[in-house]
């Protein structure tokens, strides 16, 4: 069994790559089970490219750059599993989580259009932990009814997964919802963490083994003396509000001081979360060095190995590697489908949110 894959938001190509390094899964009765893509969708132009480059081997004909609103979904091909990182822009707790008010929160109904139209076997949809305190938790239960009633019907596994409990050496949380058809009587068990108490540490990834000076997408960034300077007062783990830091090299800021700005890695944890966008102060900085990562560091706290080329300008390489579903821990719930529809036994734990019933149950007036 070959289940033709589909994607919208594909992005670089993290939620891909997962899929495609999915281990084949046998039966007793030597059946095989396996994912290949067949199309996928994005509006950035830098990003389909690279998805096209690396997932496709750079025939970029089955990568559609296109704002999703203008995709002519019933003429796509058909396909069996679909997946979609859908926009997190108005879910993401850093924002003013407009949630399904937003401009990018509505977007999701996309990819329930696919499932509408072409009722794949199996969906995969990612999204920010943000997701579900956006518009007071009535997003999250919106969202979830539309998917569950999609086509014919899903059961639905929504689960917060905590990627640093699975090997990626970063501490990135994101809510993964998986859906089966409902009609197929198979039920999807969330895979067991593999590294709740041995984490992978940043400096693992980073220096095991060390990069070449000719990698992919290993440039450094230029700093100017003040800053390097001002890192150089910054111990592993601490940030620009750090006591220790001269008043001369202090910022000067008002307000929130968010964590994360000029915070320097602790090289024996996983990474905090690396992201796609920001100004000055969060790149992620080198625990004993005083610069920013490059964007290949970053990758690599990701789990895209070094082999995969990020296409474009610096600034946007760095936003299609923070903007990513990492590679290790899409392997592991692509794996699990896989050995849910060949009936193979795998570890697995329940989902932290719920036993659901159809919430066709409810009376939701949720005025959204």
């Amino acid at each position: 069994m070959v289940f033709k894959m589909g994607e919208l938001f594909c992005g670089a190509g993290g939620l891909a790559l997962g899929a495609k390094n999915a281990a084949r899964v046998s039966t007793d009765k030597h059946e095989v089970y396996s994912i290949k893509h067949v199309w996928a969708n994005d509006v950035d132009e830098w990003a389909c490219a690279t998805y096209a480059h690396n997932i496709f081997g750079g025939d970029a004909s089955h990568v559609i750059n296109a704002p999703v609103q203008e995709l002519e979904i019933e003429s796509l091909p058909s396909i069996d599993g679909f997946a979609f990182g859908f926009p997190c822009n108005d879910y993401s707790v850093v924002g003013e989580q407009k949630g399904l008010r937003g401009e990018y929160g509505p977007l999701y109904k996309y990819g329930v259009k696919v499932l509408e139209y072409h009722q794949p076997l199996w969906f995969v949809a990612e999204n920010v932990s943000g997701l579900q305190s956006a518009n007071s938790g009535r997003a999250f239960e919106k969202i979830l009814c539309d998917l569950e009633h999609a086509g014919i019907g899903y059961k639905l596994t929504p689960h917060l997964y905590k990627f640093e409990d699975y090997g990626v050496p970063q501490t990135r949380h994101r809510i993964i919802i998986v859906g089966i058809r409902r009609d197929l009587g198979v039920e999807f068990r969330i895979p067991a963490p593999t590294h709740v108490n041995n984490h992978v540490s940043a400096r693992d990834a980073i220096e095991s083994p060390p990069i070449g000076d000719n990698a992919f997408n290993h440039e450094f960034t230029k700093h100017s003396p003040r800053v390097i300077e001002m890192l150089r007062h910054i111990p592993k783990g601490e940030n620009a509000w750090y006591e220790g830091i001269p008043d001369e090299l202090r910022l000067n800021v008002k307000g929130a001081r968010l964590s994360q700005i000029y915070r320097r890695l602790d090289p024996d944890k996983p990474a905090y979360t690396i992201t796609g966008s920001g100004g000055g102060g969060t790149h992620v900085y080198h625990w004993s060095e005083p610069r920013a990562l490059t964007n290949r560091e970053r990758a690599r706290l990701q789990t895209f190995p070094d082999d995969f080329e990020f296409l474009g300008p610096k600034e946007q390489v760095r936003k299609q590697i923070g903007m990513a579903v990492p590679p290790l821990g899409a392997k592991i719930i692509f794996e699990a489908i896989l050995k849910t529809f060949a009936g193979v036994h795998y570890d697995h734990v329940e989902s932290d949110w719920f036993s659901r019933t159809p919430i066709a149950t409810k009376q939701l007036s949720l005025g959204i």
